[in-house]
C-alpha cells in the first residue's frame, strides 16, 4: 500500500427536500452569487424557483449564467470568468450535473487568474487558488460534486482535457434523490457507467497489499449493478435511486483510491472520443472500457480474475485463468449493453477516420495510464478493439 494523505471537506447534505438549505448553506461565502446551469430542466421541475427563493431569503445577490452543454466549453467558462470579475462575485453555485459542476469549477479558477483558463488545461500554469463553489445535484454521475478536478473542452481543436486542485473540490453539495427521477433512463444509465469506470480506473492497479480498497471498490460496483435495472425500470423508486446517487459520490470522492495508483487511460482515450464527438461520457466510456481491458488484462490475469470473480460471481478456472478473466470483460460488456449503452463504435455510429488522429492527440503529452504505459500505437490498437 502506497502512504497518502486523504482529505475531502466537501459537506454532503443528503435526502429528501434538502435543496430548500441551499440559501442557508451559500450565504457563509458571500452575499454575491453566480448561478450556474444547464438547459431548462431545472426550471420546469421546480428547482430554479425553490433555489432562487432560498437564495433571495437569505439576501443573495444572484448572477446567473445558464447553457452549459454536456462536455462544457471553454468558451462559456471565459463568459462565467467574465461575469464573476465584472460583477465581483463571491461564491459560485451550480445546479445540475458534472457538465455544470466541472464548468462552475474552471470559472472558479478562472476568475482568481489574470491569464486564460485554458492555461491551466494545457499545464502552462497550475491552479493555485479559486472562487468557492457550492452544489445541488441533479445528475449522479461525474462524481464532481466532491472532487477536486474538472474536465472542459476547447472548441479549437475539440481537446477534451482536465485539471484539478484541491481547493476546487466544492464546499457543500446537496443530494437529493428525488431530484433524478425525471432523468431520461439513456441519462441514467450514462451515469451508471461514468460512475463504475471511476471505481474501476482506481481498481486496475499494480499496487499490491490494497485489500480494504479492493473489497470497498467491489462493494460500490455490486452495488451499483444490483440497482442499476431498479432505477431503469423504476424511475421512482427512491430506495434504489438513493444508492446510485451515493455510490456515484463515493466512486470519485478520493476514498477508494486511497494507498493505491490508479489508472485512468480509459479516461483520457476516451475524452478524445466525447471531444471530437461529442457523444455523452459514460456512453463513450461504455466502448472504451471494455477494449481497454482486452487489451491490457495480460498484465495481470490475476486481479482481472479477482475483478471476475468478486464483481460478477465468475466461478474461478484454477486450470485455465485467463478464461476467468476473459468472462468478467465479458460479463462488463454485456451489463453495458443491457442498461442500453453502446459498447462499441458500430453501436455509436462512429467510423475510424478519426482513429489515428485521436490516438496522436491522446499521447502528445506523454504516455497514457498507469497500468500499462500506453503510447500512440497502443491507444490506435485499442481504438481498432473497440470498432
Amino acid at each position: 500500500m502506497q502512504d497518502f494523505v486523504f482529505q475531502n471537506s466537501t459537506k454532503i447534505i443528503f435526502g429528501k427536500d434538502q435543496e430548500q438549505v441551499v440559501g442557508q448553506e451559500s450565504v457563509v461565502y458571500g452575499k454575491k452569487l453566480l448561478l450556474h446551469y444547464g438547459g431548462g430542466r431545472i426550471k420546469n421541475n421546480g428547482l430554479y424557483d425553490t433555489v432562487v427563493k432560498s437564495l433571495h431569503d437569505q439576501g443573495i445577490e444572484i448572477v446567473e449564467l445558464g447553457g452549459v452543454k454536456p462536455n462544457p466549453r471553454v468558451s462559456l467558462v471565459r463568459e462565467g470568468i467574465a461575469l464573476c470579475k465584472e460583477h465581483d462575485i463571491d461564491f459560485i453555485l451550480a445546479v445540475g450535473g458534472g457538465s455544470v459542476i466541472d464548468s462552475a469549477k474552471a470559472i472558479a479558477a478562472g476568475a482568481k487568474y489574470d491569464g486564460d483558463v485554458w492555461d491551466f488545461f494545457t499545464g502552462k500554469e497550475a491552479v493555485s487558488d479559486c472562487l468557492p463553489i457550492g452544489v445541488v445535484l441533479t445528475i449522479p454521475a461525474a462524481g464532481s460534486e466532491s472532487s477536486s478536478g474538472t474536465v472542459i473542452t476547447n472548441e479549437d481543436g475539440w481537446y477534451k482535457r482536465a485539471t484539478g486542485h484541491m481547493k476546487m473540490r466544492p464546499q457543500f453539495a446537496i443530494l437529493n434523490p428525488v431530484l433524478t427521477y425525471t432523468l431520461p433512463s439513456y441519462q441514467t444509465a450514462c451515469g451508471i457507467t461514468d460512475m463504475m469506470a471511476h471505481i474501476l480506473e482506481r481498481y486496475f492497479t499494480n499496487e499490491k497489499n490494497v485489500e480494504l480498497t479492493d473489497r470497498l471498490c467491489e462493494a460500490a460496483l455490486r452495488t451499483i449493478i444490483h440497482n442499476a435495472h431498479t432505477v431503469l425500470e423504476e424511475p421512482t423508486n427512491y430506495a434504489a435511486r438513493a444508492e446510485i446517487m451515493w455510490s456515484g459520490t463515493i466512486a470519485h470522492n478520493d476514498l477508494l483510491g486511497t494507498g493505491r495508483i490508479g489508472d485512468w487511460g480509459s479516461h483520457d482515450i476516451e475524452h478524445e472520443l466525447s471531444g471530437i464527438y461529442d457523444i455523452a461520457h459514460g456512453a463513450g466510456l461504455a466502448i472504451i472500457f471494455p477494449a481497454w481491458m482486452k487489451y491490457v488484462y495480460k498484465h495481470d490475469v490475476n486481479r482481472f480474475v479477482q475483478f471476475a470473480n468478486r464483481v460478477w460471481d465468475v466461478e474461478i478456472d484454477m486450470n485455465n485463468p485467463e478464461k476467468t478473466a476473459l468472462a468478467g470483460i465479458k460479463k462488463t460488456e454485456q451489463f453495458f449493453s443491457s442498461i442500453g449503452m453502446p459498447v462499441t463504435m458500430k453501436e455509436a455510429e462512429i467510423g475510424e477516420e478519426h482513429f489515428e488522429e485521436m490516438a496522436k492527440k491522446a499521447t502528445e503529452r506523454g504516455p497514457l495510464g498507469n497500468f500499462i504505459k500506453l503510447y500512440e500505437p497502443d491507444v490506435y490498437q485499442i481504438y481498432q478493439l473497440a470498432k
